[in-house]
């Protein structure tokens, strides 16, 4: 192999390393038998949730995982693969869980969340967690809550006294 070619190659692990590193998660699927017009929707919605859609040989994902500990990974780095990075957590499995829902040729198989390997249940639970402003709006409403409840019981003793 010349050394140009060896360059590239190592370049690449260095790109993916980058993108494990600045990513919340990743989540690995399956596209074989998906158009190309199917493949550039997914690309559009994903990159409009903040989330890249590569493909990437599975030897180069496998030597950038093992740099940054993630051996366990190998297992499903086989066949057809691209490799979704998401700088929110469930972003990227949120969209392709939905995605797959009409297309089911899109195979969800593992992925990497909060630095765990997870397989293709785990990211699917993780596409289910509310996003970032529903979580949000759920504690507001928990914090809001005793204090309507304090309100309500202000105005009924003043009701009864009236």
């Amino acid at each position: 192999m010349n050394q140009e070619t060896l360059n590239s190659k190592k370049e690449t692990v260095a790109k993916i390393t980058e993108s494990f590193k600045e990513s919340a998660s990743l989540t690995i699927v399956e596209y074989r038998g998906l158009s190309v017009a199917q493949i550039s929707e997914l690309r559009k919605l994903l990159k409009a949730e903040g989330a890249t859609f590569n493909v990437y040989k599975n030897t180069l994902v496998t030597k950038a995982s093992a740099e940054l500990g993630y051996s366990e990974l190998d297992q499903y780095l086989t066949g057809s693969n691209a490799f979704v990075f998401s700088k929110e957590l469930n972003a990227g499995p949120k969209v392709l869980a939905k995605f797959a829902k009409k297309n089911d040729l899109l195979l969800i198989k593992a992925g990497i969340a909060e630095g765990k390997v997870m397989d293709a249940a785990g990211m699917k639970t993780i596409a289910s967690l509310p996003d970032k402003n529903g979580l949000l709006s759920m504690f507001l409403s928990c914090l809001n809550a005793p204090i309507q409840k304090f309100a309500a019981t202000v105005k009924a003793v003043a009701d009864s006294k009236n």
